[in-house]
């Protein structure tokens, strides 16, 4: 149709003419004024009060609508729509999401979930009503700043007169034009004891504290301004072997979100689960059932590492000042906040002050009015200025102690008294009420000559009213970086052919290697000596002739490879033994001395630096007298891989065998137990544990009476009523006082652990039993303070040898009767000195101290050529030019 007019206009015309309008100012105009309303009205709070527009709007009209009764949000709604210039959506959906903060509304029906993410129901089904906190902090009509509503009908505050740190306490978030705002939620309490300290002049440190409760590593927090960050972790425990409880999630995941991540996790093969059940109600419980024979402890791990068990959360302190937008960090809004707090408290100090003076002045006028009968001058007077002069001639000789001169006003105010109030006044009365009035004027003066004293003592008071059940939620640790490599389930197989030099997980026809996951890394030797680290793939070249593949692990030190190589195509043959540690990724290593026609002859990688023992054959040729020997790979040093090696023999190796297994050569490995964050270590943080060799596990013994023995993982975790944790000495017994709750009677028992790496209860499975004291020392000694008996006099202490009083028995043996007497308490002592005995293992006799090698005789000899001084090689230390990425 508009194409039709188009060509009847032109052909009316004789000649089409074309209009250019240029929009480019008006562009810029409309841009810049919608950015500046959203950023302004809609997205960013204010610093003064902590709220946006429509926030701010909200509570305004529910003050409106107060009369201490519920009413529907649907009304509050519509009345809040006389001065919000948007929908009733958008006015809703901010009043549910302050209703769910639990701090300025008192809600009643159904406000949703922030645990599952359920939405609240439609606001005609739900009520609302100002809580005594907001009707406390953030209305004082009296020193509120008024603007005309959008429609110029109302008045509205420009900025509620909020006397907390309402926006640090409740977070804020929003996006809006080429800007964006989080401000995270803090504590309650600590934000007021913040505010506290910043007014005694004392330093202070905010942290956040989530709704959600859950765990959370502050380290990075950066004070909430840009660049910061914050890890939340869901609190995940052990119910049993095989199950997994989530009680509390992160902050800004629901349930529902947590679940899914976890099945599409367990889709994709990153971690293994049978099923999951949401029991959520009040509470968070999410039930996590794993399949038998597949570690809790690594799969809490694989949770953190693969779903939203943890979520990092990128804050962004801005707001809006003087309308203008302010990035600022939290300490810097608390102590605005606060000195904004102090202002308003002063602003209602003098105003109260100037109320209670205007009253004390019209009481004194009074009495003076009453009391001198100045009210009979004006029986006479026929017009009203006549009155007012009589009053005013009157009043003059009486009121020289007055603060104020009289007004007019005041004069008329006189007039208006009534004769019933002149005949029944008491002069007694009225002095004790201008009395009161000068000790409240006393009090205010006092209370602004004190101000910070005044307001330390109003934050102490909303702290007492208020505080109470707004502990901390969110517990404070530390987090160590969960590596995916290592908790991540082996959903794929690896497969090799050797002789085509092809790894992958699609070659099923092929070699089968081991278990992979498709974020693994995968090393590579051939038997060129050719070294190379590469991502797991479907089908990967990587040179012919492999002689050894597998899962590459990053910074391991423990893993040593043993290795017999040949110079070149005749030349001397070589012997070394080094780790890898760091690698470029898909970057060739040439692990001989670089000559073409270099072969490998041997080759082993050991996981725990193991040193076997080889049989060297030579091939006949001349006048060679020792064909044959053996060498120890306990004799070479462990150095980088890029060394050169020791000499074996300068003559042709006809073939080299295994001959004897060996045992480690690496020093034991110390480990620490980090109390803060919970987990052991190699890294030296925390309480050391001790020195432990590839045989040595963990006794672990928790309140509830359990003991087990574990080998010490990194990736472990711990229950929180863990009271033992140290390395396990086979021979030492455990001694244990523990109460018998069938028997109701204290028993001893000793005993040793009977099977390693299973849990097992040691004490009664009485509901009423528990364990009082245990002892992992030799001979340990206990205190037993007996309880007062009616009657008689108090039993003295007794001091027990444990090691005496019982023998070493079953573990579950019921122990011997301590005593009869009934117990106050069991004391555990200083224990009686002894000489533990002297552990000795095979590889502390395995320090090696000098480089030792066979010549083609078969003769021992010190080898004359070490390269690089037992050192490790550079390409070990550092990243490589070719700028590719490098695995550390």
């Amino acid at each position: 149709m508009i194409e039709e007019e188009n060509d009847d206009l032109i052909n009316e015309q004789d000649e089409p003419k074309e209009t250019i309008t240029r929009v480019t100012g008006m562009y810029k105009d409309w841009f810049l004024d919608y950015a500046s309303y959203v950023i302004l009205e809609r997205a960013v709070p204010a610093i003064e009060d902590g709220f946006k527009p429509v926030q701010r709007r909200i509570m305004h009209s529910m003050k409106d609508l107060d009369d201490g009764r519920y009413n529907k949000v649907a009304n509050i709604v519509g009345h809040t729509m006389q001065y919000h210039p948007h929908g009733d959506a958008s006015i809703a959906d901010a009043m549910v999401q302050i209703g769910q903060k639990d701090l300025l509304i008192d809600t009643q029906g159904n406000w949703g979930n922030i645990l599952t993410g359920d939405s609240a129901a439609a606001s005609r089904y739900i009520e609302a009503r100002l809580s005594k906190f907001a009707m406390d902090v953030v209305y004082s009509p009296k020193i509120t700043e008024w603007q005309a509503s959008y429609d110029g009908r109302r008045k509205e505050p420009v900025n509620l007169p909020v006397k907390f740190p309402l926006l640090l306490a409740q977070g804020g978030e929003g996006i809006a034009v080429g800007l964006s705002t989080k401000i995270l939620p803090h504590n309650f309490i600590e934000l007021i004891e913040a505010s506290i300290k910043h007014l005694q002049g004392k330093r202070f440190k905010l942290e956040p504290d989530f709704p959600t409760a859950g765990i959370a590593d502050f380290s990075n927090y950066n004070d909430g301004l840009r660049g910061g960050k914050v890890r939340v972790r869901a609190k995940i425990s052990q119910l049993d072997k095989n199950i997994l409880v989530i009680s509390e999630i992160p902050f800004g995941t629901t349930t529902s979100s947590l679940i899914d991540s976890i099945l599409k996790a367990n889709d994709k093969g990153k971690i293994k689960i049978k099923r999951i059940e949401d029991n959520t109600a009040a509470e968070v419980e999410i039930l996590v059932y794993l399949p038998s024979g597949l570690s809790p402890d690594k799969t809490i791990d694989a949770l953190y590492a693969f779903t939203n068990c943890e979520s990092s959360i990128s804050p962004l302190g801005c707001v809006i000042e003087d309308n203008k937008p302010l990035f600022v960090g939290v300490s810097e809004m608390l102590r605005r906040s606060t000195d904004n707090t102090v202002q308003l408290l002063k602003q209602e100090l003098e105003i109260k002050l100037g109320e209670l003076e205007e009253q004390w002045h019209f009481a004194s006028l009074e009495r003076i009015f009453i009391e001198n009968r100045i009210y009979r001058d004006i029986e006479e007077q026929e017009t009203w200025e006549g009155v007012i002069s009589a009053i005013d001639k009157g009043l003059q000789p009486h009121i020289k102690h007055l603060k104020r001169a009289i007004t007019e006003e005041d004069i008329v105010r006189l007039t208006e008294i009534r004769i019933k109030r002149i005949s029944k006044f008491d002069i007694d009365k009225a002095q004790q009420k201008i009395d009161a009035l000068e000790e409240q004027i006393a009090e205010v003066k006092h209370d602004l000559a004190h101000l910070i004293d005044y307001a330390i003592a109003y934050f102490t008071r909303l702290k007492a009213e208020y505080g109470k059940g707004r502990e901390r939620k969110t517990e404070i640790r530390t987090f160590d970086d969960v590596d995916a490599t290592k908790v991540v389930i082996r959903n794929t197989k690896l497969y090799v052919n050797r002789e085509e030099g092809f790894i992958g997980t699609s070659l099923r026809r092929d070699e089968y290697v081991c278990d992979c996951s498709d974020i693994d890394d995968i090393i590579v030797f051939t038997k060129q000596g050719k070294m190379m680290v590469t991502k797991v793939d479907t089908k990967t070249f990587v040179g012919k002739d492999i002689i050894h593949v597998a899962v590459f692990k990053k910074k391991d030190k423990r893993t040593i490879y043993n290795m017999v190589y040949r110079d070149g195509s005749r030349g001397p043959s070589y012997i070394k033994r080094f780790a890898v540690t760091g690698v470029t990724r898909d970057r060739e290593y040439d692990l001989t001395n670089e000559n073409k026609g270099s072969a490998v002859l041997y080759f082993s990688a050991n996981p725990n630096g193991e040193a076997e023992v080889v049989a060297v054959q030579l091939r006949q040729a001349g006048s060679i007298k020792k064909l044959k020997w053996d060498i120890d790979f306990a004799d070479i040093l462990i150095k980088g891989r890029s060394s050169k090696g020791n000499l074996v023999t300068k003559y042709a190796v006809k073939r080299i065998e295994l001959k004897e297994k060996g045992v480690s050569t690496l020093k034991p490995r110390k480990i620490w137990f980090d109390d803060a964050i919970q987990r052991i270590n190699v890294d030296g943080r925390g309480e050391l544990i001790g020195e432990f060799r590839g045989e040595d596990k963990l006794l672990v013994i928790n309140q509830s009476g359990i003991a087990k023995t574990v080998t010490p993982e990194v990736t472990m975790h711990f229950d929180d009523d863990m009271i033992v944790l140290e390395k396990w000495v086979p021979k030492k017994p455990i001694s244990v006082v523990y109460y018998n709750g069938e028997k109701e009677m204290y028993y001893v028992k000793r005993f040793l652990i009977e099977n390693e790496g299973r849990e097992e209860n040691f004490i009664s499975e009485h509901p009423n039993s528990q364990l009082e004291i245990v002892s992992t020392d030799w001979r340990p000694m206990a205190e037993v303070v007996f309880a007062k008996e009616r009657g008689k006099d108090r039993k003295d202490n007794m001091e027990v040898n444990l090691e005496e009083f019982i023998a070493v028995k079953g573990i579950s043996a019921l122990g011997n009767q301590l005593t009869k007497d009934k117990v106050n308490q069991i004391n555990l002592l200083d224990p009686l000195p002894y000489e533990a005995p002297e552990e000795v293992h095979a590889d502390d006799l395995e320090v090696v101290d000098e480089e030792v090698v066979k010549d083609e005789n078969g003769e021992t000899q010190k080898h004359p050529d070490n390269q690089n001084n037992g050192e490790a090689s550079k390409e070990d230390l550092e990243i490589d030019d070719e700028g590719q990425i490098t695995l550390f």
